[in-house]
């Protein structure tokens, strides 16, 4: 099969589903790929609730994101049997967990992802192309003129030429096929200058091998029923490798506080201890606010009418189950399957040891009651569809996002150990070639160097233009977390609406370049052009300016 089309976005991820909802907005012909089933990323096959910044209700995201949020409570609210009390409430969190003002069931994202895309597919103006994976690229070059993807539910190829090619897939799986330039892994501080960054003494390893660690998240449903009424209903088949992660003890700089299947963790802020337990109702103990259980709930109870009251449900997205033994990025084929297949079986083992092993606060072993939730995941093992990848490849681009840019630290703030930035008059660097916001603590989580959590205070961002474009391919642009950043800056660019930023405006600035048969390098050079387009964006929904003052 061939195809033609103006963009071709390849990787449904969230910022390739922003993307495509932005250039079809703009009136241009657009095919949207993905290697799974479900659109959407860390959204949906990965089941992340979204992480995002203390004033989002008001401002700091784009539009259609807006959009997006208020969909998904209106679909709560028109197919789910919610109480007067959550049907009035206009910022309604579904899960009413913490992570977020928008907790919410992987499934719902995916449905009103589908409803926003549905009118541009019903016009042939939108191909989506499910479970299609690029596996070529043809290259003239500083140009490419197509892609070969290939089916993976037939095995057949699928070649499609575009004018305009957008990378948002998980791991930058374009930029190696076409050629594109591109970096991964830890730069070291002499390569960047960032405080945070691997110095040649410190114990770290800088490097394409050093990458944050990938998860692979699942809902976790609780029945509260007596032990003895639930019996081994819900008991899984202990996973083939639960003594291995039962007994591991993770190696890093600094050191962790224990062995991994523990309840305790290490704090991102500081790296000492966090005594935590899953605290479901009948363990909560007085003083503790450690409520893993709580901060990523995406089904609430109290929002449903009695007699419709669902079992709770929470996302696992732990210290615990992340994955430290393999990095995903440019390794064999064979090698990758097995770092995938580990990853599950650690999940799996967590789950396992919370049923049978886990010491609850009051005493006693295990949690019978807890279970998997498949059906939310759409899998048969209750695992989501895909891990959850925080760092990809990145393109050497024009401009390259640093922490020294966005770091509160780095530009002469002091630390509030908050996720709000200080209060004092410090700003982050000034971009005038914006083409949107974010805002996010630099996060990163264990690294397969041996790192432990970099957890520090960033400044509300704006995106730069040049951080999208390659340093030499003209008509591919990032559209994703594979954008000119650094493993720390990374951190923060990664998140939910920062990703959704990135895929909508680099859509929005392929289209300026069809109109005005002009490269994206040429349009940032040009001050009129870079103008012309900023209007654009901001006519499009996309705030390119945080407001001078507001409360943090």
């Amino acid at each position: 099969m061939q195809l033609h089309t103006d963009i071709l976005v390849i990787g449904g991820s969230l910022g390739g589903c922003a993307a495509a909802l932005g250039a079809c907005a703009l009136g241009k012909r657009v095919v949207l790929t993905e290697e799974t089933d479900w659109l959407g990323g860390q959204l949906t096959s990965q089941a992340v609730p979204p992480d995002e910044h203390p004033w989002i209700e008001q401002f700091g995201c784009t539009r259609r994101y807006r959009q997006f949020r208020q969909a998904v409570r209106a679909y709560y609210k028109q197919h789910y049997p919610l109480t007067s009390q959550a049907l009035r409430d206009s910022h309604l969190n579904p899960g009413n967990g913490h992570v977020s003002r928008l907790c919410h069931e992987p499934r719902v994202a995916l449905a009103v992802l589908d409803q926003m895309l549905a009118a541009y597919r019903s016009r042939g103006q939108l191909i989506v192309l499910l479970n299609h994976k690029i596996s070529a690229a043809d290259v003239d070059r500083d140009r490419i003129n197509g892609v070969t993807l290939l089916n993976l539910d037939t095995g057949q190829p699928v070649t499609i030429e575009a004018k305009y090619f957008l990378d948002a897939t998980e791991l930058g799986d374009v930029l190696p096929l076409a050629g594109v330039e591109y970096v991964s892994g830890a730069e070291s501080q002499r390569d960047t200058s960032e405080p945070h960054a691997v110095q040649d003494n410190d114990g770290r390893l800088a490097g394409p091998g050093n990458v944050q660690a990938l998860t692979w998240c699942f809902p976790m449903a609780f029945d509260p029923r007596p032990p003895e009424v639930i019996g081994s209903r819900y008991l899984i088949e202990k996973p083939a490798q639960y003594e291995k992660w039962r007994d591991q003890l993770p190696a890093m700089t600094p050191p962790w506080c224990g062995p991994l299947l523990i309840w305790n963790t290490c704090s991102p802020r500081d790296v000492s201890v966090i005594r935590r337990n899953v605290l479901l109702t009948e363990d909560r103990v007085q003083g503790d606010e450690s409520r893993l259980w709580l901060y990523r709930r995406i089904v609430c109870a109290d929002h449903y009418e009695p007699h419709a009251r669902p079992f709770e449900v929470t996302l696992v997205n732990w210290p615990q189950n992340d994955y430290l033994e393999g990095n995903l990025i440019d390794a064999r084929p064979e090698d990758a399957q097995r770092y995938l297949h580990d990853a599950k079986q650690l999940s799996l083992s967590l789950f396992y040891w919370m049923q049978t092993d886990a010491p609850r606060p009051k005493g006693g072993q295990g949690y019978p009651g807890l279970h998997l939730r498949p059906d939310l995941v759409g899998t048969s093992n209750g695992l989501a569809k895909a891990p959850y990848i925080r760092e990809s490849r990145r393109i050497r681009a024009v401009f390259t996002v640093t922490e020294n840019h966005v770091g509160l630290l780095a530009r002469g703030g002091q630390d509030p150990s908050s996720a709000s930035p200080s209060a004092q008059d410090i700003h982050a660097e000034p971009f005038f070639d914006s083409v949107g916001l974010g805002c996010y603590r630099i996060d990163l989580h264990p690294s397969t160097g041996g790192d432990n959590y970099i957890d520090i205070s960033s400044l509300p961002y704006q995106i730069p233009l040049g951080a999208l474009i390659p340093q030499r391919v003209n008509n591919l642009l990032a559209a994703c977390k594979n954008i000119g950043s650094t493993h720390i800056s990374n951190g923060c660019y990664r998140l939910h609406p920062t990703e959704w930023n990135i895929g909508e405006s680099a859509a929005m600035t392929a289209a300026y370049c069809l109109e005005h048969n002009t490269i994206p390098r040429a349009v940032r050079e040009n001050r009129d052009q870079l103008a012309e387009l900023q209007n654009w964006l901001t006519y499009q929904g996309v705030e390119l300016a945080w407001p001078h003052t507001f409360a943090v």
